[in-house]
């Protein structure tokens, strides 16, 4: 018997971008992360917002921060409280591609080497997520 998906991404933008290469020189880098989330039990949406910044370690300003917005659809949760655990760890992994495509594109655009993310364990994002989540 197929289990239809407890939830799916409905949509997903990008609302803040800031590129700064000045700040950038094709070295050793530290990446960051900040989820957040909100869930409207009425909709049954969760909006998860998800930025991202990363910084040469020789210079204390970011050269990229981006801000992702992904609204997921739940079928049958309508509480916080009974978001499964896993859905934390795993919204933020569905997004997460996305996000390194999009940086990938746009530094290929402007016509200097691509900024290229690895794919990356997202695991360690579940507890602040979920601490950061609330219901409106």
């Amino acid at each position: 018997m197929i289990q239809k998906a407890a939830f799916s991404l409905e949509h997903y933008l990008f609302d803040k971008v800031n590129i700064n290469l000045d700040n950038y020189n094709n070295e050793e880098y530290q990446i960051k992360f900040d989820p957040s989330g909100k869930f409207n039990k009425e909709k049954k949406i969760f909006t998860l917002n998800f930025c991202f910044s990363a910084k040469c370690d020789d210079n204390e300003n970011d050269f990229v921060t981006i801000n992702c917005i992904g609204k997921f659809k739940f079928t049958d949760i309508d509480t916080l409280e009974n978001i499964p655990p896993f859905f934390y760890r795993n919204s933020i992994a569905i997004l997460f591609p996305f996000l390194r495509g999009f940086l990938s594109m746009v530094t290929i655009q402007a016509n200097v080497p691509p900024i290229l993310l690895p794919t990356m364990n997202l695991t360690s994002l579940e507890k602040p997520l979920s601490e950061k989540t609330t219901e409106e």
